[in-house]
């Protein structure tokens, strides 16, 4: 059983993959959480240090050696992992359990607000500026975001419920 959860950086991957693992009693991997194990620094570090071309390059092989190595998993990708390289091919190609936790952009803003200061994609932007990126951003990924085998509209839903949602479509 393999399961991989994505969307935009805040849309609850990481929540709710620990609650579909945990009742499934199966392994929850974060991506960002095994890259920052493997390269020993910081998802902020890597950005910072070595730019992000270094970081999505180290994402890809990350991500191939999980689907590699590990046989049952709940894996929580980076907002950005479907849209570099042929991340979402592989994906779909090693599961059909692929999920697109789908959240409108004022609750993505709501909760992005909160957390800003650890996310080294948005955490330069100014208040105001945050409103407008998410927008374009999310227009710009959600072409890869719905390539993903089941779309889940999150937004009034509770952790919980969408976990739920997420065992009950299970292939």
């Amino acid at each position: 059983m393999k399961i991989v959860l994505l969307g935009y950086m805040g849309s609850g991957k990481t929540t709710v993959g620990r609650i579909v693992a945990n009742h499934l009693n199966i392994k929850f991997l974060d991506l960002d959480a095994y890259i920052e194990e493997a390269e020993r620094m910081s998802v902020s570090s890597i950005f910072n240090e070595k730019g992000e071309i270094y970081f999505r390059k180290k994402e890809m092989e990350y991500l191939s050696e999980i689907f590699l190595i590990e046989n049952s998993f709940v894996l929580s990708l980076g907002g950005g992992t479907p849209c570099f390289g042929t991340n979402m091919e592989l994906i779909n190609e090693k599961t059909k359990n692929s999920f697109y936790l789908n959240i409108g952009i004022p609750e993505l803003v709501t909760r992005l607000m909160k957390e800003k200061n650890h996310r080294p994609m948005i955490s330069h932007l100014q208040d105001q500026e945050l409103t407008e990126f998410v927008g374009k951003h999310l227009f710009e990924r959600s072409f890869f975001y719905n390539k993903a085998h089941h779309k889940i509209k999150c937004n009034n839903n509770s952790p919980t419920e969408i976990a739920e949602i997420i065992i009950n479509s299970l292939v």
